[in-house]
């Protein structure tokens, strides 16, 4: 890997092809725009001076995802007033969308609102593995990675998160959640 061998072009390369990626990743643990971007900065900077140490037991892409989820949480934690400053998880989910989908209708403006506080009302720990699973970016090796734990563990956090917001869904009336 170039990169590696200090090659600045490569690392630059890298950084073109992920920066996507982990800015997703650290909107999904922020929901703020400008926290997710100066996460994203802060994990390409602590990648580049800890590529000495990257190992190749996983992906690049994996090992910079996992600096970027540290780089967001140590962020969140460490703002204490981030819920009063983040956006609605419409934000967050709208990024990740592939094609724009028409939602002129007020059932289903009402129907996103119940989805959202219901994802809302979820520990951080189901929420962050349904956001990061939800935006179909990671594979869930790569978000079990980002969030340090174990395959199976992430998806019994997301299947549990599904069961839960559709249980409040059920529990509003919605018959098909």
């Amino acid at each position: 890997m170039l990169a590696r061998q200090g090659d600045t072009a490569a690392f630059d390369a890298l950084v073109v092809r992920h920066q996507g990626a982990v800015y997703r990743a650290a909107l999904a643990a922020l929901r703020a725009p400008g926290e997710a971007e100066e996460a994203a900065q802060d994990a390409f900077i602590r990648a580049w001076s800890r590529l000495s140490r990257f190992r190749g037991d996983a992906s690049f892409k994996t090992w910079l995802l996992t600096i970027a989820w540290n780089r967001a949480m140590t962020r969140r934690r460490g703002l204490t007033h981030w819920l009063r400053r983040a956006l609605p998880l419409e934000h967050a989910a709208s990024v990740t969308d592939r094609q724009p989908r028409p939602d002129d209708e007020a059932g289903a403006s009402e129907l996103r609102t119940h989805i959202a506080a219901a994802i809302e009302a979820l520990t951080p720990k189901l929420r962050d593995a349904l956001l990061l699973a939800r935006s179909g970016d990671y594979s869930y090796e790569e978000i079990a990675a980002m969030l340090g734990t174990s395959t199976g563990t992430l998806k019994w956090r997301v299947a549990e998160a599904r069961r839960k917001v559709r249980g409040r869904l059920a529990a509003l009336g919605y018959v098909d959640a």
